[in-house]
């Protein structure tokens, strides 16, 4: 009865905790909505005065004097004056209307977002707190189970001693406090890997997001102070823009395949699939986006597994991707399928490219590595760790042989079919 009303209270104190934290993630999620629409709103207005500033006078000039005039928002007009005279204007509440409609659009997808987030971060934070609910509910069986004041002083004198940062587990040295001991030290191993993993992906996250970022911030920049007037700065500002802009979006859509993946929220649609199909079309779309390197298929006989088809493509479109990146122009890059000597379906992609060092190949699979001789390349470290999250859903596994300077041969083993 006692543990009932022990684990009621500390579930009652959870909840507290789950909706205070709650509140704050609302209040950040809307001031960063509001924020972020407020910025759009500008912009859209900016570009669009602008836009009709070079249609009717046919360029933007630093010259010219600009400013919004009229007292009621219906009256708000655009004027550009040179010399004082009025050379165009331009009236506002259309444009406003329109961007209006558009924004209550663009509201109601964030209202949304945002009711069905509050579930999520409210399913996020149970998860992250679990650990230490459980150590409270422990800690309230403690107090009261009869323990004798050296008991006490045992426990209290192994947790002060204790050093968060450092990999050491509690020892009381009582063989009355084995389980206790044993299940504290539990939770301590999990909680300290489960804030390592989690500060490393959020620090390697920000990193590999600050760089775009900056980019793109230095050329709007550019294109701010002489790319209105020098077509050669804009036209190089607007390609690295793009390009810029291409990766981030890249670098988040696999941030966000591998948080939903973590998060149990990715299911596989488990079909019938012809492993001979499924790499000659991988192999086919290889020939017509890359004309730089020569592609071989290989397959001895067709393969039918239970597999998700466009998730194993996926898979394996990364194998080629990092082929081709790290192959010399006109080498060869071989796509094959076949079973392994224990008659194991595979499918396999073999280059001569730059190779791996063995201590690589044991990191290669963890998020945003990147070995030091390809760090000079365009890439976001986290392709082979989504690679790698399809294959443990398929039950399968990887088999890698590679040496540096001659190449590397990556094989994807699935499931024998029974």
């Amino acid at each position: 009865m006692i543990n009932m009303d022990n684990n009621t209270k500390q579930s009652g104190r959870m909840s507290s905790i789950v909706y205070t934290l709650q509140l704050r993630w609302l209040g950040r999620k809307i001031f960063s909505f509001i924020r972020f629409d407020v910025v759009v709103l500008a912009a859209i207005i900016l570009f669009r005065t602008f836009g009709e500033e070079m249609e009717r006078l046919g360029c933007i000039s630093r010259y010219n004097t600009r400013e919004i005039i009229g007292k009621t928002m219906k009256e708000l007009t655009y004027v550009v004056k040179t010399n004082g005279n009025t050379v165009m204007s331009v009236e506002l509440y259309p444009m406003i209307q329109g961007i209006m409609i558009f924004g209550g659009i663009f509201l109601i997808i964030q209202v949304i977002d945002i009711v069905s987030g509050i579930y999520r971060e409210g399913k996020r934070i149970r998860k992250i707190l679990a650990p230490i609910n459980e150590i409270a509910i422990k800690a309230e069986e403690l107090s009261q189970m009869d323990f004798s004041e050296d008991k006490y002083r045992i426990i209290e004198d192994a947790i002060t001693n204790l050093e968060p940062q450092e990999s050491e587990l509690l020892s009381f040295g009582d063989q009355d406090l084995r389980g206790i001991e044993a299940a504290m030290n539990n939770l301590l191993t999990r909680m300290r890997e489960s804030y390592r993993q989690q500060a490393r992906f959020v620090n390697d996250a920000s990193h590999e997001l600050r760089t775009p970022i900056a980019v793109i911030e230095g050329y709007v920049n550019m294109i701010a102070r002489w790319g209105r007037e020098d077509e050669k700065v804009l036209e190089e500002s607007i390609s690295a823009l793009q390009r810029e802009s291409s990766h981030m979006k890249k670098l988040v859509e696999q941030l966000l395949f591998l948080a939903r993946g973590d998060s149990g929220k990715t299911q596989l649609e488990i079909l019938d699939v012809s492993l001979e199909e499924c790499m000659k079309e991988i192999y086919e779309e290889s020939l017509l986006i890359d004309e730089e390197h020569v592609y071989r298929f290989r397959c001895k006989e067709d393969i039918v597994v239970k597999a998700d088809p466009q998730m194993l493509k996926q898979a394996v479109r990364v194998l080629v991707d990092n082929a081709a990146k790290y192959t010399a122009t006109n080498d060869e890059i071989i796509l094959s399928v076949g079973k392994t000597p224990e008659d194991k379906p595979y499918l396999q992609v073999q280059d001569t490219g730059i190779g791996m060092a063995s201590n690589d190949v044991e990191h290669m699979f963890e998020r945003f590595f990147r070995s030091d001789d390809v760090r000079k390349m365009k890439g976001t470290g986290l392709g082979l760790s989504i690679a790698k999250w399809i294959v443990d859903k398929h039950g399968g596994y990887f088999e890698i042989l590679s040496r540096t300077e001659l190449g590397t041969r990556i094989r994807i083993i699935l499931p024998q079919e029974d």
